[in-house]
């Protein structure tokens, strides 16, 4: 028996990955560098199925089916070019490799032009969904050699989720197009993450809810515009009670939020194109801000705040929370679209923005009702810069203005730390205002450093002997 797909990397997300596949008709062979590994998987959940384990490299290329198709589940950086370095000489011509981990898109852009060098077909492959995805269905994002997508698109499309007959897989463009467009969801995933803890905050110190009243909010908002996976597990979370302590478990977990770094490559990336994505940003800081606990510790008992005391309805402000988090949630995606869309016109890529909006409606991390509004308002204007400007946003962030500027002053006033939604209203009042404060940071650059300016009423480059002035 030969295989279709190879498996190389057995952590949780290559085996649950194998058994998808293997599961939707293919035979898979597995090879995992720690041998103990390997054997757990073909003895547990791979045994009496069409899983063929392999021990060394040579034999695993020796057991597929030309063209070769080896789909790499290893740790990102070094990993994968030792792994290459050894796989890449036992391969021929028109052979396949996918790297399905998160790899950093400059890697792949280097990684595929080897490959190219060498004969073969690359495929960066950005595989969202964690374990569970992987095992019943992931939002797949491959990018680099089309060619390669077409040999390995059957089996891709066949093991993504499904969302109202549509498969969550496409080919997303050329070079590092794939993972490019897999960080950008993850910093997304950073924001609205971000976002949905500042309402647990807010809800807790302004609303004064109880984690069962909070439970309900959350769910009774993934029965509205904010549908979602993430508010799902949050309403999940909150209901759930630690067994040692009879406590909430959200109140027995230590807030020190850990992070893998795609998060902070967005950031980065959008600081080297000039895109701003200050909602991503300060979600990562966020996480940053929260692993200094010791000094956080310290400091609460030498910096004093306001208090958190709120007058007014509380009723009220809970709505008005749930609607400023749906205006927020908004600023974060138009953000990372933006940042895709500059990065498409530097990097040369061809990105559907609509078809990537669509495969992340079902098995990724950001799933999410209004994604179907992003597919349709791309649909309305595939030129569009920034996804506020579309009619439908623009009025619900219109009209989420009041309510979202109620929750920002009440947590400002109550001293509550909301760095995502204060960052997600600021985006907006800035992207809207014709003329902003700029004009003062130019004069100043052209006063200290002779950096010169552009004036609003002629064209050309102007300088000011400030000193004569």
């Amino acid at each position: 028996m030969m295989a279709d797909i190879a498996m190389v990397g057995m952590a949780v997300m290559g085996r649950n990955l194998a058994l998808n596949i293997e599961s939707r008709g293919f035979t898979v062979a597995v090879y995992n560098r720690t041998a103990r590994t390997l054997e757990a998987f073909v003895e547990g959940a791979g045994a009496g199925k069409r899983i063929l384990p392999c021990r060394t490299l040579p034999e695993l290329v020796a057991a597929l089916n030309r063209p070769r198709r080896v789909l790499l589940m290893v740790q990102a950086g070094a990993p994968v070019d030792a792994v290459l370095a050894e796989l890449t000489p036992l391969l021929e011509p028109g052979d396949v490799i996918l790297d399905g981990g998160n790899s950093f898109f400059a890697d792949t852009v280097r990684r595929c032009r080897a490959a190219e060098n060498a004969g073969l077909l690359y495929l960066g492959t950005g595989v969202s969904g964690g374990d569970e995805g992987a095992l019943r269905g992931p939002s797949i994002m491959p990018g680099g050699s089309e060619a390669a997508y077409r040999i390995v698109s059957p089996i891709l499309t066949a093991i993504a989720a499904e969302v109202d007959g549509s498969r969550c897989c496409t080919y997303i463009g050329a070079g590092g197009a794939g993972h490019y467009v897999k960080m950008v969801h993850n910093g997304i995933e950073y924001g609205d993450m971000q976002l949905i803890a500042e309402a647990f905050a807010l809800l807790q110190h302004l609303c004064g809810m109880t984690r069962a009243e909070m439970h309900e909010r959350f769910a009774a908002w993934n029965r509205g515009d904010l549908d979602s996976y993430l508010i799902e597990i949050t309403a999940r979370i909150l209901a759930a009670t630690d067994p040692e302590t009879g406590s909430p478990i959200v109140d027995v977990i230590l807030d020190k939020a850990g992070q893998k770094g795609t998060g902070t490559w967005t950031g980065q990336s959008a600081l080297a194109l000039g895109a701003p994505v200050p909602t991503i940003a300060e979600a990562v800081f966020a996480r940053s801000l929260s692993a200094a606990k010791a000094e956080r510790i310290a400091a609460a008992g030498v910096l004093r705040g306001p208090g958190t005391t709120f007058a007014g309805d509380r009723e009220e402000l809970a709505d008005a929370i749930g609607t400023a988090l749906h205006a927020a949630k908004i600023c974060s995606y138009a953000q990372g679209f933006a940042l895709m869309r500059t990065a498409a016109a530097e990097y040369d890529w061809q990105l559907d923005y609509g078809a990537i909006a669509m495969i992340w409606r079902g098995g990724c991390i950001i799933r999410a009702r209004f994604l179907q509004r992003i597919k349709e308002a791309y649909a309305r204007d595939p030129g569009l810069a920034n996804l506020m400007l579309d009619p439908y946003f623009a009025d619900v962030l219109h009209g989420a203005q009041s309510a979202w500027r109620q929750v920002v002053g009440a947590a400002t006033a109550g001293g509550i730390p909301i760095p995502a939604f204060a960052s997600a209203l600021s985006y907006f009042d800035s992207y809207r205002t014709a003329r902003l404060p700029a004009s003062l940071i130019q004069a100043q650059r052209d006063y200290f450093g002779a950096h010169t300016y552009e004036r609003v009423d002629r064209p050309g480059t102007f300088h000011t002997d400030w000193t004569a002035t």
